[in-house]
């Protein structure tokens, strides 16, 4: 056979292709219809969203076709359609397999059609023609799909980007109190997917300095356990919205537990969104309780005198002064003995026997110890009210014995 020059041979290509435009919606159609058929994506969508597919189908077909027969203006049409669906799809959460699955199918359909063109022999279409125009319909089709994903993935990272800021703008909301505004915490549920009853916890991890890491990828951590999870940084802290699901707070701590680098503290919120600003005090509180350097996660109920004592600072000089302050006063090695008797007294609710065994002596030294420090602070260890006090006037002076003890 004859080989025409190449401009000759372009021509008949871009004839070829030409011969399909009084085709093109019928050949759209017919993709459309084999998407809805085969693929269960398409098949299980909204009908408003099946007819934008087959709108959608109806344009690329058309400017492909001009396209592929080199129609003026053409080529620049072509790859704004593909560039346009590429965010458009992204906008409307469909996954781009099931977006380059609909273009390949489609990208075969039109050969089938092209094929069956010279076939029926309606157009002088011979077999070489046939090859060079599938060679240059599926070397489109690599373009479409690199347009199409570029601008896919561009949409997707900025509605992805917009989506995170808006979220973090409702964890200040929250954090601010604003949840209690019910139209903000429907929103917020909304943005957040949260379940209009459903109740969540405030988790919060002061930063030792601004380098400091004190939860590593708890939002990973949690999914493995099946709950999601939302988080921001605010005043110094890093601070998430748990919704924990069927997970009880201490299933949740021992979730967090591997990810703890810092100080972490815990605090649900009974209101649900309404209280998360207080849910976000406690928990920051518990946090600070916790002594400086500490890697731990524990919870409000497990750190409750500490945090009564966070939250009233001005209370604490006069609590020190009024309980263990004699204590102090004693000289150094005396002050710090009776200072471990009593923590290990306390610990074992007033038992000089097994504050004993605690502090390794014997149970009349304790004895001893406990007259001393019941002379010196005018309270005694066996009165529930004087023993409270004296506790809390001991975590009020930053030292712990109860380890030792």
């Amino acid at each position: 056979m004859d080989v025409a020059p190449a401009p000759a041979m372009e021509q008949l290509i871009s004839r070829a292709w030409a011969s399909l435009l009084d085709q093109a919606d019928a050949i759209a159609d017919d993709i459309t219809l084999t998407l809805l058929e085969r693929d269960p994506y398409w098949s299980e969508q909204r009908p408003d969203r099946q007819a934008d597919l087959r709108a959608s189908t109806r344009e690329h077909v058309r400017s492909g076709i001009r396209a592929m027969a080199r129609l003026a203006g053409t080529d620049h049409r072509a790859t704004d359609v593909w560039r346009e669906t590429g965010r458009l799809r992204a906008r409307q959460g469909v996954p781009m397999d099931r977006v380059l699955s609909a273009y390949t199918q489609g990208t075969r359909t039109l050969w089938e059609a092209l094929l069956r063109q010279g076939w029926d022999e309606k157009e002088r279409i011979n077999e070489h023609v046939l090859v060079l125009a599938g060679q240059q319909l599926w070397a489109a089709l690599d373009v479409q799909n690199a347009v199409l994903v570029e601008a896919y993935r561009r949409e997707a990272n900025r509605l992805q980007r917009q989506n995170l800021q808006r979220q973090q703008n409702f964890l200040d909301g929250l954090v601010e109190g604003r949840g209690a505004d019910p139209e903000f915490a429907r929103e917020a549920r909304e943005a957040l997917g949260i379940g209009p009853d459903e109740q969540v916890v405030c988790v919060v991890a002061p930063f030792a300095d601004p380098l400091d890491e004190p939860l590593r990828a708890p939002e990973d951590r949690l999914e493995r356990v099946g709950v999601s999870s939302h988080w921001h940084v605010r005043e110094g802290n890093v601070f998430g919205l748990v919704p924990p699901g069927t997970l009880s707070v201490r299933q949740l701590v021992r979730a967090l537990e591997p990810c703890v680098a810092g100080r972490v503290g815990l605090a649900p919120s009974g209101d649900g969104l309404a209280g998360f600003a207080t849910a976000y005090r406690l928990a920051s509180r518990t946090a600070e309780s916790l002594p400086r350097g500490t890697q731990r996660v524990v919870p409000l109920t497990d750190r409750l005198p500490e945090v009564l004592l966070a939250g009233s600072p001005e209370v604490v000089p006069v609590l020190v002064a009024e309980t263990v302050g004699p204590l102090l006063a004693q000289p150094a090695p005396l002050s710090r003995t009776l200072l471990e008797t009593l923590s290990a007294l306390l610990a074992h609710d007033g038992s000089p026997t097994h504050a004993a065994a605690a502090l390794y002596c014997h149970r009349n030294t304790v004895i001893y110890r406990m007259k001393q420090i019941e002379s010196l602070t005018g309270r005694s260890l066996s009165h529930p009210q004087d023993k409270l006090e004296l506790s809390l006037g001991l975590l009020a002076t930053g030292r712990n014995f109860t380890d030792r003890a």
